[in-house]
């Protein structure tokens, strides 16, 4: 019997690239007072996804995105999650500062790549961040950002029970993770 041909499995993206074009489409409306959608990103191998947005929030000084996330065909717990980025005017050289909203978890232990006491935004969608903000900051002709990038995913900490993250030490919520951007089944 001959075997049933099947569809590949269809891709789709981390959890920190929807962190990055939230944070995109957020800062772009600081600046301009207006939010890209679909908002594009630059993911670290070259592709440019476009995201929509979900969320549009702008009011004094402070802007929010959200991007519903899809994981493809991976079964991810993040899965439809809504990833939201809230970004805040901060102090003059401040450069970009991250920090855990709600859902996202805190490093509490040594070993992981960043620091106890930090938001578990991972190095690869930290980058991700800054390279967006930065690519704003300069098609509009401002200086590099001082902001805070606050990233939250409303009902993190009960979806981070269906994960390893307590055994790993990252506590309150779930990790933002993505290397590449691109989430593979």
């Amino acid at each position: 019997m001959a075997r049933a041909e099947t569809a590949p499995l269809r891709r789709g993206w981390t959890t920190g690239a929807c962190a990055a074009a939230a944070a995109r489409a957020a800062f772009a409306a600081l600046l301009t007072g207006r939010f890209p959608d679909p908002v594009t990103i630059r993911l670290p191998r070259g592709e440019a996804p476009s995201f929509p947005l979900a969320l549009a929030e702008l009011a004094d000084g402070i802007a929010r995105a959200g991007i519903v996330k899809d994981a493809g065909d991976d079964p991810d717990v993040t899965q439809g999650a809504l990833v939201i980025a809230e970004l805040a005017w901060a102090e003059p050289g401040s450069g970009i500062r991250f920090c855990a909203g709600a859902g996202v978890g805190t490093v509490t232990r040594a070993g992981l790549p960043l620091a106890v006491g930090e938001p578990a935004i991972n190095p690869a969608p930290r980058a991700m961040i800054r390279d967006a903000l930065v690519d704003v900051a300069e098609a509009n002709g401002a200086p590099s950002p001082d902001v805070t990038v606050t990233i939250a995913i409303p009902g993190g900490e009960r979806l981070a029970e269906r994960t390893m993250n307590a055994r790993l030490g990252i506590v309150g919520g779930l990790s933002v993770p993505g290397t590449t951007g691109n989430g593979v089944p």
